[in-house]
């Protein structure tokens, strides 16, 4: 699983997705990421991201984003966990 501080995210390599509830996000969250809370990305990532691209994936503790990067690589999807 890859690891990136949050500095070293460069957005022209891929979208930056917070997985925290829309609630949370809303109060809280990095410039230009998109939001699909860990729930409905968790079940429905088929639907919603494309295998071709690449992930920047992260969450306020971590464990969420972990989560989801893992899921992730088991389908054959590019995944890296940002941490902030």
């Amino acid at each position: 699983m890859q690891v990136i501080n949050i500095k070293k995210y460069n957005p022209n390599l891929g979208p930056l997705i917070d997985v925290e509830d829309a609630s949370f996000y809303k109060m809280k969250h990095v410039e230009g990421a998109i939001n699909i809370p860990f729930s409905e990305l968790s079940y429905n990532f088929q639907n919603l991201l494309d295998k071709n691209r690449h992930y920047y994936i992260y969450c306020n503790a971590g464990n969420k984003s972990r989560r989801i990067v893992a899921i992730l690589e088991i389908y054959g999807y590019q995944a890296t966990q940002v941490l902030l």
